[in-house]
């Protein structure tokens, strides 16, 4: 039985709408003097091919080539008795896209894309409200006929126009709609109408998903869901243009990158929307970014895994926690630690990482942070890394462990393996959905996100397997989790954290601190569940490290006065001083509160954390 659009809607499924294929029908060699919609019939191969990239980025819905594909607008290319022709087409093209691409992503839909009809109907202009909805209604039939699953409404400014496209849709059958308004940086549409009038009006009129489409890119889109929220209960759909476009070389180029859509993804799901795609500018780079960011969405509303148990057995009394490890053995008895994080090597020497453990280890410090592809970047593995550490440097690590690129029986399998070789304290993270950049390719698996982690490292710390199987002897896990105390969501984040000391979280470890007030408040927070909190602290290197960390590195917040501090210097030498001061600053304002800091090492430089870490 074919599962249709509604009854997934209804089910509570998210979708992952795909980006604009008319940019990557320019980018591939349509220009903007021709009708992109009657490339249906001129190139359908090329339009067939720019849906799979799409699918095969990761879209659950392909929309049709057929914005424009109304009789109005195609008139001005002499196309207008083409129009059956060329929307049945556009369905049939992003059918046989879904079909290519098999089960392997899901089950997929086909939108009808239908846009404006580029003129003004009253009481704006001479075209009456029948006029608009018979000119919609045409398009409609044709998309039907095509063999779409659902309309999508994109890039209306007129209320009473959407209005008339969602009575034209209703006149030719029943299947769902998504009406998107293009608004401006404050919400409203071209006419001035504000989001709590026509978000209800569009679900009044009924439409089954309703939002908004491009505007100037992802952070005012993003800025909306709240009023949008307030305003109705409907399923809320965000499509958001790549920015706004600038011209190089005589081309329109969107400045919006693949992760800053995902990152903007993750943000709308986590704050209640069902849908999000994108608009204008948009390419396959961005879907792949932000199906990434809904994997990890996913695995954050799924964090305990499903596991079928056969062949159960009763679990074994847990190691005491002050007996896993010279590193839980510190924190049991109340004792200060400190911790000094190394980001693994790019290739396969790690003799210079080694060599700074070394300098850590005569500083002072108590064991060496081991991140997991931090920033999603291949390098060596973490695994591999800490017991390099361990083993030649006779120095305890703490192992960072990220969900995004197993599933979970390579976890279990990675975490038995850990435990052979002796590595005994992990951090569990979710980790960062995939980053473009030099692996387009790279997909999140996000079986579980890390209150998953938490449990199944509790699991295998009394005895069992994830099907409740025995193991033999107990893993001997000392394990902690992060913690960002100034998530743009705090009831989220606090909701996740007790969810993860629920599940067996004996510490944790925060984001980098630049404002010790937050943490504070986090504390006051976290005091209820009585486990050990670790603050992060990163000494800013200069003006630029400052404004990286401020504007690139998710749950990290660099209060303006410390980049104005930085930036009143210009060399560089003045700028680390002052960064470094910031440091001593942060450690002495919250190491009373904490019981243990986590010093990262700029670049790598080991020799900028002398002093800092006692």
């Amino acid at each position: 039985m074919t599962l249709s659009f509604r009854h997934a809607l209804n089910s509570g499924r998210r979708f992952l709408f795909d980006g604009s294929v008319p940019t990557v029908l320019f980018e591939k060699g349509i220009f903007i003097n021709r009708s992109f919609d009657e490339a249906n019939l001129a190139t359908p191969d090329l339009v067939r091919t720019v849906h799979e990239q799409f699918r095969g980025a990761g879209a659950d819905v392909l929309t049709t080539n057929t914005w424009a594909a109304n009789r109005v607008k195609l008139s001005g290319y002499g196309f207008a008795e083409k129009l059956t022709e060329i929307n049945r087409a556009g369905a049939e093209l992003a059918r046989k896209a879904l079909e290519q691409s098999g089960s392997s992503h899901g089950h997929g839909f086909v939108a009808g894309c239908i846009g404006p009809l580029g003129l003004r109907i009253e009481p704006w202009g001479p075209t009456s409200f029948e006029e608009a909805r018979a000119f919609f209604a045409e398009q409609a039939r044709a998309l039907q006929a095509g063999g779409v699953d659902l309309f999508v409404l994109e890039s209306f400014a007129d209320l009473n126009e959407i209005q008339q496209a969602i009575l034209a849709i209703h006149e030719v059958c029943d299947l769902p709609i998504a009406a998107m308004m293009t608004p401006n940086d404050e919400g409203a549409t071209l006419y001035g109408t504000e989001p709590e009038w026509y978000i209800p009006k569009l679900r009044e009129w009924g439409a089954d998903l309703v939002g908004v489409n491009g505007g100037n890119g992802p952070a005012p889109v993003l800025d909306l869901l709240k009023r949008f929220r307030a305003a109705t209960d409907a399923p809320i759909i965000l499509n958001p243009s790549a920015g706004l476009p600038r011209q190089v070389d005589g081309r329109l180029l969107y400045m919006a990158s693949p992760e800053y859509l995902g990152e903007f993804a993750r943000q709308a799901l986590s704050l209640g929307a069902i849908a999000v795609g994108g608009c204008s500018g948009t390419t396959p780079a961005h879907t792949r970014a932000m199906r990434g960011a809904m994997r990890q969405a996913e695995a954050f509303d799924h964090g305990r895994p499903e596991i079928v148990q056969t062949d159960v057995t009763a679990p074994l009394a847990t190691l005491p926690f002050a007996e896993r490890s010279k590193f839980s053995a510190k924190l049991a008895k109340g004792e200060f630690v400190t911790t000094v994080e190394l980001v693994p090597p790019k290739g396969t020497s790690a003799e210079k990482l080694l060599e700074k453990a070394r300098k850590a280890k005569a500083m002072g410090a108590d064991a060496i942070n081991v991140p997991d592809g931090p920033r999603a970047m291949a390098r060596m593995s973490a695994l591999a890394t800490a017991l390099l550490i361990e083993q030649r440097v006779g120095m305890e690590t703490l192992l960072h462990y990220a969900c995004r690129d197993r599933n979970l029986l390579g976890m279990q399998s990675d975490l038995l393996g850990a435990a052979g070789l002796g590595l005994r304290n992990m951090l569990a993270v979710t980790g960062d959905p995939p980053k473009l950049g030099p692996y387009p390719q790279a997909t999140a698996v996000f079986d579980i996100d890390s209150i998953g982690l938490v449990n199944m490292l509790s699991r295998l710390n009394s005895g069992q397997d994830l099907g409740g199987s025995s193991i033999g002897e107990p893993t001997a896990f000392s394990i902690g989790v992060g913690a960002n105390p100034v998530a743009v969501d705090v009831d989220r984040e606090q909701s996740r954290f007790r969810y993860k000391v629920e599940a067996g979280a004996e510490w944790a470890i925060t984001q980098p601190i630049f404002d010790p007030e937050s943490l504070f408040r986090f504390l006051e927070f976290a005091a209820q569940f009585k486990i050990p909190v670790i603050a992060g602290i990163w000494p800013l290197k200069s003006l630029r490290n400052a404004q990286f960390m401020a504007n690139e590195v998710p749950g990290v917040f660099v209060p303006d006065a410390i980049l104005a501090r930085i930036s009143r210097f210009d060399s560089a030498e003045d700028q680390l001083k002052v960064g470094l001061e910031v440091a001593r600053e942060i450690i002495a304002a919250v190491r009373p509160a904490v019981q243990g800091l986590q010093l990262s090492a700029p670049l790598g430089q080991i020799e900028l954390l002398e002093g800092l870490l006692n």
